[in-house]
């Protein structure tokens, strides 16, 4: 058990029957009153977002989440498979979990899987990864405004603006947290 005079950034908790993973808080001291903890939690199964006040020193249980660190092996229309690279045990994950991560993962990638328990929350993926562009629109001779960009295409399907000199078959740094182009590879 934990109380919120604990709470840590990206430390996670049983609330409700629900796990959340705790994105930010503040400890509020009112003039009149008692004082309470003001958070903004993500439910690990469902990705929501929400704010929530506790009282202060309010106790709750702290979840322990553990990371394996597994390679992407393939991809059916359903789930995505995952192998632990010391016991070859495989993992699948439905693929409507992994929507936004899909458009990062390479067959032969190491992600960290997530779980609590034997229930398997997602995935973690490195912060920025290398993709190649798969289709690219040749430069447009006279568009030199600043900061002129065009769309391309990545080998994963995933499309990102990036500037008029990327061309198809150029490796290109992407982030992961938001999709955009950070540098060539």
């Amino acid at each position: 058990m934990i109380s919120t005079s604990d709470f840590k950034t990206g430390l996670t908790i049983l609330y409700n029957n629900n796990l959340y993973q705790i994105i930010e808080f503040q400890h509020v001291k009112p003039g009149k009153g008692q004082a309470f903890v003001r958070s903004k939690l993500r439910n690990l199964r469902t990705g929501a977002i929400i704010e929530y006040s506790f009282n202060a020193g309010e106790k709750m249980e702290q979840a322990m989440i553990e990371k394996k660190k597994m390679q992407f092996s393939y991809t059916t229309p359903d789930e995505y498979c995952f192998m632990d690279m010391e016991t070859f045990e495989q993992v699948e994950i439905p693929s409507e979990r992994l929507k936004w991560e899909s458009n990062f993962m390479l067959e032969g990638m190491e992600v960290e899987i997530v779980c609590y328990g034997s229930e398997i929350l997602g995935v973690n993926l490195p912060e920025k990864v290398v993709l190649e562009v798969v289709e690219a629109s040749p430069a447009v001779a006279g568009n030199t405004a600043s900061n002129a960009l065009k769309e391309v295409k990545m080998e994963t399907g995933l499309v990102v603006k990036v500037p008029m000199f990327v061309n198809q078959g150029d490796k290109l740094l992407i982030s992961t947290f938001d999709g955009k182009y950070s540098s060539r590879a």
